[in-house]
């Protein structure tokens, strides 16, 4: 699902309240569906994670090496090893 098909799937309340889960604003996330921003990588995670991947981090920016970054141990498995 793109941007913008879940931005037009969903009641006003619930798009303000999707954009207030991202640390965003709705009129932030239209500008990113429309293709007229970026959205940078931490707003890419939370979107990812607050739509219940429904909007994935890799459909919002193919630019970034996500595989990578999915496989690359936490701060807390390091610290355990």
């Amino acid at each position: 699902m793109t941007l913008i098909d879940l931005i037009r799937s969903l009641e006003p309340a619930q798009l303000d309240a999707l954009a207030e889960r991202s640390g965003t604003s709705v009129g932030n996330l239209k500008q990113i569906a429309y293709g007229y921003r970026l959205a940078g990588p931490g707003l890419a995670i939370n979107l990812d994670r607050e739509s219940g991947r429904a909007v994935t981090c890799e459909e919002l920016r193919p630019d970034i090496d996500w595989a990578y970054l999915r496989n690359s141990p936490t701060s807390s498995e390091q610290s355990a090893a």
